[in-house]
């Protein structure tokens, strides 16, 4: 306990990295543009900065979706998820903005009228180079915004969404060629193009070494299949997995995989479920509320079921923490995770605190464990849910001042849905407690 030294995260060097790229692209761009007096070459040069930001955010689109520890893990999942969705729309935006302000350009060039965009881009299409595969992969890029809306996303099953995600890297791919072969930056400056080459060529190595070479490893090397299946409460499972040497897979109480089980009818879904119990040697457990068609049928999985798995993610760690005492905040089926980390933070009695909010007590799961925690601990475990009248149970900033006097003086640890989680975040600042020591990951019910 005397020796707490949180691990800060990386999020504000990469963001300034990030930026800098930004910036060398801008300046790519303006030596490369001449002094242009007439408005058809200042469409075009617009057209060419537009292309040359929406390239460079390509690459960033995919790195984010490459699941590299330092992203994965030190930054969060979940925020790097809002990074990705932000990226991707400014990047569609600025291939719109391309598109259009390229070809008007060309057709004005060829003394035609704004109204000729289309056949110019058909012409421009049938005869530049790379340019049939840039089309397609930009019509790749725009189906897969327009499922990625929210509304439209919540009425896609999520292994739907997800497949049609995996478009974005054969997107990426067709549109990159058309970059070098007709970007003008490209043709006059050599070390520009072996700039851009590195820079897909490093993205494309993490994105195979992450995404395919280290999940076969990790899965070849401790062989996990399903041990048994709980049920904690109506509607919620455990699902209990064996494998060899999992104590070498360096998980952490906080974090979660990405769990494929090789049973019929689940083969092909990947999902996010956190670790309800801190990792043993040859046994980890998951704990699933049964929410839709995947997480429904974990009840039916066999004993001896192989499993694939992808991980350990997450930056919801005792890394962070930075104070001795500590407020564990859980919501609904967030409790999983919280669960973990209530019973592996290292504190005195009365050092740790966990708040559990549910909509009854018949949805506390894993309370009978919980409340042996806090037991062997002298830890403290409070819960709050609905009135049976219906009524909502009060988690105010007063009320958390009430409940815990010092709590302005706690690291506060956090996961539930997103409603969940800003409510409790706006209580939390009101009571006083920086948002430097609010650590959080939230999710979608």
């Amino acid at each position: 306990m005397r020796r707490i030294r949180p691990r800060r995260s990386p999020a504000v060097p990469l963001l300034l990295a990030v930026g800098a790229g930004a910036v060398a692209v801008l300046w790519l761009w303006w030596t490369n543009t001449p002094s242009i007096a007439d408005t058809t070459g200042k469409i075009i040069a617009a057209g060419r900065i537009t292309g040359l930001l929406a390239g460079y955010l390509m690459a960033l689109v995919v790195l984010q979706m490459a699941r590299v520890p330092a992203l994965e893990r030190r930054v969060g999942s979940d925020r790097v998820a809002r990074w990705h969705a932000m990226s991707g729309r400014y990047t569609v935006s600025l291939v719109i903005a391309h598109v259009l302000l390229i070809m008007w350009g060309y057709a004005r060039q060829a003394g035609k009228s704004l109204g000729d965009i289309v056949q110019q881009t058909v012409t421009s299409i049938n005869t530049l180079p790379d340019m049939g595969k840039a089309a397609i992969g930009t019509g790749l890029l725009f189906v897969i915004a327009l499922l990625s809306i929210g509304p439209v996303r919540r009425r896609l099953p999520y292994d739907g969404w997800y497949h049609v995600h995996l478009l974005t890297y054969a997107a990426v791919f067709l549109t990159f060629w058309h970059q070098i072969t007709t970007g003008n930056e490209f043709a006059v400056e050599p070390t520009a193009k072996t700039f851009w080459y590195g820079l897909y060529g490093a993205v494309t190595a993490l994105v195979l070494w992450y995404r395919i070479i280290t999940p076969v490893r990790l899965n070849l090397r401790h062989r996990m299949r399903v041990a048994a299946v709980v049920e904690e409460t109506p509607g919620i499972v455990s699902v209990l997995i064996s494998g060899r040497r999992l104590h070498r897979m360096g998980a952490e109480a906080g974090q979660f995989f990405r769990w494929r089980f090789l049973a019929p009818g689940m083969r092909f879904s990947s999902h996010p479920y956190s670790l309800s119990a801190a990792p043993r040697p040859g046994m980890l457990r998951i704990t699933v509320k049964a929410v839709g068609d995947h997480t429904s049928r974990l009840r039916e999985l066999e004993p001896g079921t192989r499993v694939w798995a992808e991980g350990p993610y997450g930056a919801l760690t005792a890394q962070r923490r930075s104070r001795g005492k500590v407020l564990l905040v859980a919501g609904g089926v967030g409790i999983t995770p919280m669960r973990a980390l209530f019973e592996t933070l290292p504190g005195a009695s009365g050092d740790i605190t966990l708040l559990y909010r549910a909509n009854s007590t018949q949805d506390l799961a894993l309370w009978g464990e919980l409340a042996k925690i806090a037991d062997e601990r002298g830890a403290r475990l409070m819960y709050a849910v609905n009135s049976p009248d219906g009524e909502r149970p009060d988690i105010s900033a007063e009320t958390l001042q009430r409940k815990i006097p010092d709590v302005d003086r706690h690291d506060v640890f956090m996961c539930g849905p997103p409603g969940f989680a800003q409510s409790v975040y706006e209580a939390l600042r009101g009571a006083g407690v920086p948002a430097r020591r609010i650590h959080h990951e939230s999710f979608d019910m």
